[in-house]
């Protein structure tokens, strides 16, 4: 029996995952993600999927960001209709990000159709509420920990990742004719002492490993993230300025949350309105309530009546009207708002109408893609573009590295040194270039691992004849 692996996304980019394995009877895809960013890569979501989709038996999702299960929606429109195997807590998260996002591609087609600002006499959104719904009974959520059978030579289990809520590292045993073989994919990995999730699962072997490079080439620094946190937010203050802080619904706003109600408990900030402006954030914070084996602050929750995501300082807006009414809101609040790269969402609305005025805020939480409108502001450009209009960047822009829900390159190396044998090829995905070569150079030079870094659409025989 051969075994190939095709790489569909999140090589040589840190979005659009997509991996193709063929054991020849048998096409499973792990990750089916969207891809975001520079206009290259995201008109890749509107070509045609490059292989027949009726061809592919199964799904695998390692965890619910949209880059890695964003392109579902429009999968199952072209017809594939098989079991999507992931966590509990993704299949929830995935629910919620999908619904959100088809949301926001009818508003932005309908809004670029109304503005007349798209280049498309009638833009069309890649998929629709309807369309994202049409992926739910496909869900089939699996326990941590337990191996499950998607074909009768093939098992899976998830193991925590850290990351964000449900997020897991993927095992898959292959029963080939003669030998039995082990795919490892770490998916996103998470934080070792992240005060919300749990650390991510050392894997003792693996034949083939796929590991995520985000950060293959940065440090986090030692300072505490709270204490910049909370220095950006003083500053802003003194100059009786707002707070924007964009920030992705599942992972990072609940982890601001948690950041922001320790330090006005603390003392270290005062107790201003905190506006937590994203239906999905809120709905997304519900899930920690409902999957306490899945994070650390089981003992915080239990404490009903004031905890870090409910408190007198802290306001859930749903509606439309409640978000427009801060856009003339002037003193001090803080108001998180998605999403986390500026690329869509009701953050752009607070951009557009708070950026233009020196005495606020905008604080960068978190890694911001190639491309996106967080980047540009992360890289100083005096005006950023929103609705069709450059808007004047007078407002102050600060980066707090610490609060990154991606393990930075030395716990990606303190994970990579858990495995008890070397894997024979290791492909390093989800990176930037740079990050990418940082990463499996490093493996390969303290590690000597085999290294690869995959391009978009590459092919390799990963087994023949086992």
């Amino acid at each position: 029996m051969n075994v190939t692996a095709k790489f569909l996304g999140g090589s040589g980019a840190v979005t659009g995952s997509k991996y193709l394995i063929d054991i020849g009877d048998f096409e499973f895809l792990v990750d089916c993600g969207l891809f975001q960013g520079p206009k290259e890569l995201r008109e890749r979501n509107w070509d045609k999927f490059p292989m027949p989709v009726d061809q592919m038996e199964a799904i695998i999702l390692t965890h619910a960001h949209l880059d890695h299960i964003g392109y579902l929606p429009k999968l199952v429109k072209q017809g594939y209709r098989g079991p999507i195997y992931c966590t509990e807590a993704t299949a929830e998260l995935a629910k919620i990000l999908l619904l959100d996002s088809g949301k926001l591609q009818e508003e932005e087609a309908e809004y670029a159709r109304k503005k007349g600002y798209s280049r498309h006499e009638d833009p069309q959104p890649l998929y629709t509420m309807e369309d994202a719904e049409a992926v739910f009974p496909l869900f089939v959520p699996q326990p941590f920990d337990k191996p499950y059978s998607i074909h009768p030579r093939i098992t899976v289990t998830h193991f925590h990742a850290g990351h964000i809520l449900g997020a897991s590292i993927v095992k898959v045993v292959i029963q080939g004719d003669h030998q039995t073989k082990k795919l490892v994919f770490s998916g996103d990995l998470g934080r070792y002492h992240d005060p919300i999730l749990l650390p991510p699962t050392p894997i003792p072997k693996a034949d083939i490993l796929w590991i995520e490079s985000t950060y293959g080439n940065k440090k986090t620094p030692t300072t505490k993230p709270e204490d910049e946190l909370a220095r950006a937010i003083l500053d802003t203050f003194d100059r009786d300025g707002l707070v924007i802080i964009p920030a992705f619904a599942v992972g990072r706003t609940q982890l601001l949350m948690y950041h922001l109600y320790q330090l006005m408990e603390k003392g270290k900030i005062p107790k201003v309105p905190i506006f937590l402006d994203s239906p999905m954030a809120i709905d997304a914070t519900k899930l920690y309530l409902d999957f306490h084996t899945d994070h650390r602050l089981s003992a915080m929750l239990e404490e009903e009546n004031e905890h870090p995501f409910k408190h007198p300082q802290l306001h859930y807006f749903q509606k439309q009207e409640q978000s427009r009414s801060l856009n003339d809101f002037r003193g001090k609040a803080i108001i998180i708002s998605a999403s986390g790269m500026a690329t869509g969402g009701r953050v752009l609305h607070h951009l557009f109408h708070h950026l233009p005025h020196e005495k606020n805020g905008v604080i960068i939480v978190g890694y911001q893609a190639e491309g996106t409108r967080g980047r540009r502001l992360q890289e100083g450009e005096p005006t950023l573009r929103i609705y069709g209009l450059d808007v004047p960047v007078n407002s102050k822009i600060y980066q707090i590295e610490g609060l990154s829900a991606h393990a930075d390159q030395e716990e990606l190396m303190e994970w990579a040194e858990g495995f008890s044998d070397k894997p024979k090829l290791v492909f390093v995905v989800h990176g930037e270039k740079e990050s990418s070569e940082a990463l499996a150079f490093k493996l390969k030079e303290e590690l000597g691992w085999n290294t690869v870094i995959p391009q978009y659409l590459e092919s390799f025989v990963l087994f023949e004849g086992i």
